[in-house]
């Protein structure tokens, strides 16, 4: 009696448990639809740029490079700087 019992006490245990995974997932699944249309978002401004005559290669460096920190920036920008140079890169 006492094992029907305890099992009777858990299943409202396991469905709070299944309905709150089952949240996560929803929410997961939400976000990553977000995440894409956020992502062709993205894509279509890259895409009129081109079409504006902007090199979109060029575009992509200055977005990833405005993320950086000026301290970081210039330590990114000393090492590439020696690097080139060690390879006779430079004039």
């Amino acid at each position: 009696m006492a094992t029907a019992a305890a099992v009777k006490d858990d299943q409202p245990a396991r469905r709070f448990a299944k309905e709150q995974l089952k949240a996560f997932v929803e929410r997961v699944e939400r976000l990553e639809e977000e995440k894409k249309a956020i992502a062709d978002d993205i894509r279509d401004v890259y895409a009129e740029a081109k079409g504006n005559g902007f090199d979109v290669k060029t575009l992509r460096v200055v977005v990833r490079l405005r993320k950086q920190d000026l301290n970081e920036r210039k330590e990114q920008e000393a090492v590439l700087h020696t690097y080139l140079h060690a390879l006779g890169m430079l004039e």
